[in-house]
């Protein structure tokens, strides 16, 4: 029997506006490149998964500037040569100039409130795992998911980062609950799902976009509404 879900945040809870293939397009445009909406959503996914595995190997928030900064380009590169687009490490600093002067703010997409609602109602314990270096506290009141969770998580508060055991661990204790009474939903395979099952956890991969299909070794969702199919 479920008694907890457990949500990652970006790209599962919230997103960012404008969507960041849009900014991406503008980017690349300015530069002189034209990438199709479709290969950029793709692109990014790609960079996202290899931003997760990079983040597992050594923490973001444990890398020297340098360090960071060569993790970006690698970052853009990744989407950019998954997007079908072969460019110069300079073409891709001269991008992310351009990235880093957009605006973006951070909003809940259209199903979150009301499938925390639905699953709150059926009594079930809600919980958020992140893999940020902050805590979430203030974001959270301010976009509207405090009163909807039980519990926040963090990599910054736990000192692991999600795929690693201890995260998953820790939000267990939390809920108080036991691995196979929880479910975790979110948007990245390997810290998300591999994360999840590693400790016994059954992991839901959230594919809003439909590319997610060569994962066939998981259960994949289009919606936050389908988590309730698998209480």
């Amino acid at each position: 029997m479920i008694k907890a879900v457990f949500f990652d945040l970006f790209n599962t809870l919230v997103h960012y506006d404008p969507l960041p293939e849009a900014h991406q397009g503008r980017a690349c445009g300015e530069c002189g490149i034209e990438v199709a909406k479709d290969d950029l959503r793709r692109g990014y996914w790609a960079a996202n998964d290899f931003f997760t595995q990079e983040n597992a190997r050594l923490s973001v928030e444990k890398r020297s500037e340098k360090e960071k900064y060569a993790l970006w380009i690698g970052y853009e590169t990744t989407l950019l040569r998954e997007a079908g687009v072969d460019v110069s490490r300079e073409l891709v600093i001269q991008i992310l100039e351009k990235l880093q002067q957009v605006k973006q703010k951070v909003v809940l997409f259209d199903d979150t409130l009301s499938t925390l609602t639905l699953l709150r109602s059926q009594g079930l314990t809600l919980g958020l795992i992140s893999n940020l270096d902050r805590s979430l506290e203030q974001f959270c009141a301010e976009v509207g998911l405090t009163a909807h969770l039980d519990f926040v998580l963090t990599s910054h508060e736990v000192g692991f980062d999600k795929p690693h055991p201890q995260i998953f661990n820790a939000a267990l204790e939390r809920a108080q609950v036991q691995a196979s009474e929880a479910i975790h939903v979110g948007d990245q395979y390997h810290s998300d799902v591999v994360g999840a099952r590693g400790v016994g956890i059954k992991p839901l991969l959230l594919d809003r976009d439909g590319l997610f299909e060569n994962y066939n070794d998981c259960q994949r969702i289009g919606s936050l509404a389908e988590v309730v199919e698998y209480l």
